[in-house]
């Protein structure tokens, strides 16, 4: 009975000694080692710049000049001289038709220009002899007369050979089909061997030829950019659409930055009413080699929206969404994360453009937002726009 009084006396004791241990004081530093240090980010300021907003629109190459060649005499094709899809000069020979028909009678009409020549010469001589005659009264009249018609005869036959001639020499001309302009021709629509029609309203085409610099993009602008675009003209902030000095940028579908400069040089004359667009024309410079604007591509076009004006502008990422509401994270002096509500505009030049809610001394956080809070203290880098880290995600909601 005594020892089980000892063995539970001893247990009570080492209970009460293990107690106290664990209700004293905690190591010295132990508090320290579980406290969070402030968050690394990157701030920078807004970037301050005279800007002027877009309008994109979608559009579609077309050639300045577009030709169809057809024939204009028939006959057999007795060569074809150029290559499928090469680019020509205005007068290069395309196609020759056999010439032998139309030589033969373009000889044959200078031979009738000749006679009537020939004609006209002998009927002067007549008349000549005849005035002469007449005044010594040796013949009548009414031969004299005779004669002076002979004449005139056969000077309305040297107008008729020579109209001949002409038309015999411009259809052997035709039978030497040239290019009318410069540009890039298309395939050959028949070969050598075949017999050509050039009967007006028959004639046959041979192949297409589209001119390749400059080319023509086609854009329909909506109803409320048109007024916006008289606003800003009549205000005086930028040219009228139907001056020609409007500048413009176009890009490709594999293209971005707008590289293409040109200027519009059309606008049409009405509102189209099922569409309510008004048809625009940009003008665009398509040096070789290379010519990568091709009649037939879609397109991006974009256009002066507004006049110049200052604005400040951060990086997209620095941008976050809330249920809608576009804000943005702010350290302030006491390097403690705001949040801060903005108002938008375009981007330019990969900035996006801040409206409302900044001003130009904020420091806006721009890397590290995934483990920032508003209220939450952090530990800035400051950098200038363009030199910041590389990006970290995108804010998402506070």
């Amino acid at each position: 009975m005594q020892r089980r009084i000892s063995y539970l006396t001893l247990s009570g004791l080492l209970t009460v000694f293990l107690l106290g241990a664990g209700c004293g004081k905690p190591p010295a530093g132990a508090g320290a080692a579980g406290a969070r240090p402030p968050g690394a980010v990157t701030v920078n300021q807004p970037a301050q710049r005279e800007v002027v907003e877009w309008d994109t629109y979608p559009g579609r190459l077309d050639a300045v000049e577009s030709v169809e060649v057809r024939a204009r005499v028939s006959g057999y094709l007795q060569s074809i001289n150029f290559k499928d899809g090469a680019e020509v000069k205005k007068g290069d020979l395309l196609f020759v038709i056999d010439p032998r028909q139309y030589q033969a009678e373009l000889e044959h009409s200078e031979a009738e220009l000749r006679m009537a020549l020939t004609r006209f010469e002998l009927a002067s001589n007549d008349l000549s002899r005849a005035e002469r005659l007449l005044k010594s009264k040796a013949i009548s009249e009414e031969e004299a007369d005779s004669r002076s018609k002979a004449q005139r005869e056969a000077a309305a036959a040297i107008q008729s050979a020579t109209a001949m001639t002409q038309m015999a020499k411009l259809n052997s001309e035709y039978t030497r089909i040239t290019a009318p302009i410069d540009g890039r021709i298309g395939r050959k629509l028949i070969t050598e061997g075949n017999l050509v029609n050039g009967n007006q309203g028959q004639a046959t085409l041979l192949t297409t030829i589209v001119s390749v610099d400059p080319v023509y993009c086609y854009f329909d602008a909506d109803e409320t950019s048109v007024l916006k675009y008289q606003q800003l003209a009549r205000e005086g902030r930028r040219e009228s659409l139907r001056d020609g000095k409007v500048v413009c940028e176009l890009e490709l579908a594999n293209e971005t930055g707008f590289p293409h400069k040109g200027v519009m040089d059309f606008v049409d004359n009405r509102i189209d009413p099922a569409t309510g667009t008004l048809r625009v024309r940009g003008v665009f410079d398509n040096p070789g080699p290379g010519r990568v604007l091709q009649p037939g591509f879609f397109a991006r076009v974009r256009v002066p929206g507004s006049g110049k004006y200052p604005a400040l502008l951060v990086p997209d990422l620095a941008v976050g969404t809330d249920q809608g509401q576009k804000f943005v994270y702010v350290v302030d002096e006491k390097n403690t994360v705001e949040y801060r509500s903005v108002k938008l505009g375009p981007i330019i030049d990969g900035l996006r453009v801040v409206r409302e809610g900044l001003k130009t001394n904020d420091w806006v956080i721009v890397n590290g937002l995934m483990s920032v809070r508003p209220g939450v203290p952090v530990n800035p880098t400051r950098a200038v726009i363009g030199e910041s880290a590389p990006p970290a995600a995108p804010a998402g909601k506070p």
